[in-house]
């Protein structure tokens, strides 16, 4: 199973003729329509210009749980909380971190105590102003043009996690039949097709379905998001994930339950592990 420091650099594929069209037309169609920036709303030839990128995604990634993805305390506020004696406390990003031997944090205190049924979360950035806008243009105002870009920037992100190994197959969250004719399109699936492209990963769009509809986790209480999606879930092919590493696709992670969820149900049908790959995080309040 290749890693991801094995990967190429983020491109279209398909032969090259195929893809010298893409171009000329992309090129065109930049030529006769006005483009802009979906952050700043300044002229740019692509979704994200380069000043919003180098601001808002080219920083140095902040250290997460690598179960969970929140946020970790520093070794500064892992050093005064040892002072003192005491251990932070941030709720899922909060104190008796696992620490490995070069002071990385590993895994959050609540994944410690009460570890989700997914290994391991990758996303590339927080959802929160004003990154969280590229979600909302892509899932409420069918902008289905983000959906490469999201890719392309969770792409960037798995290469940077040293020693990842890449799942095996991919799988988006799977909308319910009456959401999905309300939008128009699960946005999961958009983004998880060119993300699979470009890692070079089987996409299984309809590995998982969703077979109870469920109010959305946002229009939830958090201590009701467990029972709301409880068993919401069914494989059409369970045979495809025994003994396997599969990989979620998502937009946003919130709590987590629907994930947990999915991963639960993944396994239960024998799969080895399970790891998301989901655009942006919000931050624990």
């Amino acid at each position: 199973m290749p890693s991801a420091a094995d990967l190429p650099p983020f491109r279209a594929t398909g032969t090259a003729p195929a893809a010298l069209l893409r171009r000329l037309r992309g090129a065109l169609l930049r030529g006769l329509l006005p483009a802009s920036c979906a952050l700043c709303g300044g002229a740019s030839p692509d979704a994200l210009c380069p000043g919003c990128r180098a601001q808002y995604l080219d920083g140095p990634a902040p250290p997460r749980c690598e179960q969970c993805a929140n946020p970790l305390p520093g070794p500064q506020r892992d050093l005064a909380a040892s002072d003192d004696g005491m251990a932070g406390d941030d709720g899922l990003a909060g104190g008796n971190n696992n620490i490995d031997r070069t002071g990385t944090a590993a895994l959050c205190g609540q994944c410690l105590r009460d570890g989700p049924a997914f290994d391991r979360t990758v996303v590339a950035a927080d959802y929160a102003a004003p990154l969280d806008q590229l979600v909302l243009q892509l899932k409420f105002g069918g902008r289905l043009a983000l959906a490469p870009l999201l890719a392309q920037l969770l792409r960037d992100a798995v290469l940077r996690q040293p020693g990842l190994v890449l799942p095996a197959l991919l799988c988006p969250v799977p909308l319910g039949p009456q959401r999905l004719a309300e939008r128009g399109f699960n946005q999961a699936l958009e983004i998880a097709r060119p993300l699979a492209r470009a890692l070079g990963v089987a996409l299984h769009p309809r590995l998982a379905a969703r077979v109870h509809e469920t109010r959305a986790q946002s229009s939830v209480a958090p201590h009701q998001r467990g029972g709301n999606i409880a068993h919401a879930f069914a494989l059409a092919e369970p045979a495809l994930v025994a003994g396997r590493h599969v990989g979620i696709v998502d937009d946003v992670m919130t709590s987590g339950q629907t994930l947990n969820e999915l991963a639960a149900t993944f396994k239960r049908h024998g799969a080895a592990r399970v790891s998301n790959l989901v655009f942006a995080r919000t931050p624990p309040r």
